[in-house]
Order: structure tokens, then C-alpha cells, then sequence
């Protein structure tokens, strides 16, 4: 009878190819299902392999005068002084450790499949949890008279597309992005399908023209937030296989090193929550 054991399965083509599928899985699921995929700021400069990335975040230019520019002998600096250095300082890792003998009973393509089918959940748990906890820290907290959500959403807002300072002047709707515990979207969902006609199925929710997401991985009820106002690079290992010494079994394994931070504080603010900081 031939022997069959775990080295031979581990250094097999099958098992290789079978990783490589499952480190394209992984990163896939992120990028369609994460919140913070959508909201965070990619406009970088850098490899985030590399540790590091810069994103630039350039001052209003100002209009002058005419001649100005001639009677200084120059024009107006480009100034950066928003730039942003974020550090790709979160190490994390998810291994499995899979037994010989499950893998004769289920084979290892299935048994992979099985084993690994929510690490993609818990990466996309671990970053969305990352950038709400970095995106409401930075914020600026609204506080309001009304109790009337819509009303709450309305204001928070106005106020977002009337923001002035040196890197902006006015916000557009469209560049806004609204992230909503699921209780108090559940109290704006009658008002989402029946007045703004709701989402189609893969379609984004919109109120007033702004894009919102049911989001349960946040402390605040409400996060109003200009899209890119937080970086969050993530760079991600692909999946190995190594032999666990002194037995039959063996691990697969992948890692994720990332940095979140806030780039533009000044456009992101948060309604509500439980002071605690329990979401």
C-alpha cells in the first residue's frame, strides 16, 4: 500500500496552488465587503510592504491680485502642510492548524476551504473595527436639540458641506459618506426606501444625496465622514504551509500588517453613542 503522508500533501502542487487561491479570497473579500474599503483614503504615495506610505493633503490655493505673482518674482508655495506619514505598525496573523487525519477524511482542498472560510470575516471585523475606532477618535463630536434622527443626519450635513478652512472650501454631497449603527438605520430605513426610494440590490443606500452604510462596528450612532478622511494601508501576506514539528498535522498561515490613521480630522464628525465606548 502506498504511504501517504502530511510532508508529501504540504509539499504537494495542489496544496500551493490551493494557497495562492486562498490569499486572492482573502484580499477580494476585503476590498467588496469591508465599510472601510469604501470610505478610506488610497491617494497615496509608497509601498505599503514597504512599512510606510505619505499621503498628501495640499493647502487652498489663493487668488491674488493680477501681478501679484509678477511683482514677487514667484508664485504662491505649494504648500503640504496636511501631509500624513502612516506607519504600517499593526502586526497581526491567522494561522490554522489542520490535522493529518482529517485530512484523509476530507481532502485538502475541501478540508482548506473549510477551515479557512472566515478569515476573511474576522480580517474584515479587524479593520473595520480599526478605522471606526481611529475615524471617531479624531472626529468631532455634534451635539444637537433634536431627537429627530433625519433631523440629526440634515444638520450634520449642512454643517459638513459648509466647512471652510485652509485645505477646503465647501464640501459636495457626493464626497460625503454616512456610517450608521444598525439600530438607528432601522429608524431611518422607512424614511430611506419611502422618500430617497432606497437601495436597489447592489446599490448604495443614499439620504439626501450622501452614502450610507448600516455599520454595527462603530461606538457612535451616527459617522459623517468626507471618503479618504481616514488612511488605512493594509498589506497582506500570502498564505503558507509549514509542518508543526513532532506530529502529523501542519499550519497554514497568513499575516496582516497595517496603520490606520486620521488624514483629515477636520471632516469627520460622530452623533451619539455609548459613552462607555462599547459598540
Amino acid at each position: 500500500m502506498a504511504r501517504t503522508d502530511a510532508l508529501s500533501i504540504l509539499a504537494s502542487q495542489d496544496t500551493k496552488d490551493k494557497l495562492i487561491e486562498l490569499g486572492g479570497k482573502l484580499i477580494e473579500s476585503i476590498q467588496k465587503n469591508a465599510v472601510s474599503s469604501y470610505l478610506k483614503n488610497t491617494d497615496y504615495s509608497g509601498d505599503p510592504t514597504t512599512g510606510s506610505v505619505e499621503i498628501n493633503r495640499f493647502a487652498n490655493a489663493s487668488v491674488d491680485a493680477y501681478g501679484t505673482a509678477r511683482a514677487a518674482g514667484k508664485g504662491n508655495a505649494l504648500l503640504n502642510s496636511g501631509k500624513v506619514t502612516i506607519n504600517l505598525d499593526q502586526d497581526k496573523e491567522i494561522t490554522t492548524e489542520i490535522e493529518f487525519k482529517d485530512i484523509k477524511l476530507f481532502g485538502i482542498t475541501g478540508l482548506l476551504d473549510r477551515r479557512t472560510a472566515n478569515h476573511d470575516k474576522r480580517a474584515i471585523a479587524h479593520l473595520d473595527r480599526a478605522f471606526f475606532a481611529c475615524a471617531e477618535a479624531a472626529g468631532t463630536a455634534v451635539t444637537t436639540s433634536s431627537t429627530d434622527y433625519i433631523d440629526i443626519v440634515d444638520e450634520m450635513i449642512a454643517n459638513a458641506e459648509s466647512t471652510v478652512n485652509e485645505f477646503v472650501d465647501g464640501v459636495d454631497r457626493e464626497d460625503l459618506a454616512l456610517a450608521i449603527k444598525p439600530t438607528v438605520f432601522n429608524a431611518l430605513r422607512k424614511y430611506v426606501d419611502t422618500i430617497d426610494g432606497g437601495a436597489e440590490k447592489g446599490t448604495v443606500n443614499k439620504i439626501h444625496g450622501v452614502d450610507a452604510y448600516s455599520n454595527f462596528r462603530q461606538n457612535a450612532d451616527i459617522v459623517l465622514m468626507y471618503k479618504g478622511a481616514v488612511g488605512q494601508p493594509v498589506a497582506i501576506s500570502d498564505y503558507t504551509a509549514e509542518k508543526i514539528p513532532l506530529s502529523e498535522s501542519f499550519a497554514t498561515e497568513t499575516y496582516l500588517h497595517y496603520g490606520t490613521k486620521a488624514v483629515m480630522p477636520d471632516l469627520i464628525w460622530t452623533y451619539g453613542g455609548d459613552e462607555s465606548g462599547e459598540s
